[in-house]
């Protein structure tokens, strides 16, 4: 049986930097998706898979990524039905891997970054562990039923925002302020700059979707 492929890194056409190399493997399945394949090649840094439209780069750039990637998928910028963003989240999602890390997700288009928040849920179906990563964030899905680990780290708040019309059953354990059996509704703010008590917390959920949000001050 073939190994699981441990991690898919998916870095897309939002706010981008030299941060953005640091938080990638060199063991990871790499998707390029429109303007974030071109960062990765003039970064040095060879795409497994670039795809997407490529509506946001010049022609001269789209060779320069065909050229520097080892495989290229293109689109129709009309005749398609998902962002270039969702389109690298499923090609990730087909090959199955442990966990998926996407970057450049969140920028100046607020839609595109909100778009691509919801799109935790495709994987978050799919039962593969995701998050969104940029230089001050960090964005993870839970659903009803199971739990969360958090980890100390470069990000030391921890916000808990429903992504469902209400969330029930939070439990917050190894949290400066802890929850027990919490409802959150949208249109509340409680659940905002929590932060660790120790090196490890767990947020747990019963019912509803809640997004995980940790964050440099």
């Amino acid at each position: 049986m073939p190994q699981q492929l441990q991690r898919a890194a998916i870095v897309t056409g939002g706010s981008l930097g030299p941060w953005a190399a640091g938080l990638l493997r060199a063991d990871d399945y790499l998707i390029g998706a429109d303007a974030g394949a071109l960062f990765l090649v003039r970064s040095g840094i060879r795409p497994d898979l670039s795809l997407g439209d490529f509506d946001s780069v010049q022609e001269a750039e789209r060779a320069e990524i065909e050229a520097g990637s080892a495989e290229l998928a293109s689109f129709d910028p009309i005749d398609k039905d998902y962002t270039d963003t969702e389109l690298a989240l499923r090609r990730a999602l087909d090959l199955n891997p442990a966990s998926i890390l996407i970057v450049g997700a969140l920028g100046s288009r607020f839609d595109h970054s909100l778009a691509n928040v919801h799109l935790l849920r495709l994987a978050a179906d799919r039962g593969i562990e995701t998050a969104i990563e940029d230089e001050t964030n960090r964005i993870r899905l839970l659903r009803g039923g199971r739990s969360m680990p958090v980890e100390r780290s470069r990000f030391p708040h921890v916000s808990l925002l429903p992504l469902s019309e209400t969330t029930a059953g939070i439990n917050l354990d190894g949290f400066r302020y802890p929850l027990r059996e919490a409802e959150l509704r949208i249109g509340q703010s409680l659940g905002i700059s929590n932060a660790l008590d120790g090196e490890r917390g767990t947020v747990s959920l019963r019912e509803g979707w809640l997004l995980v949000i940790e964050s440099i001050g």
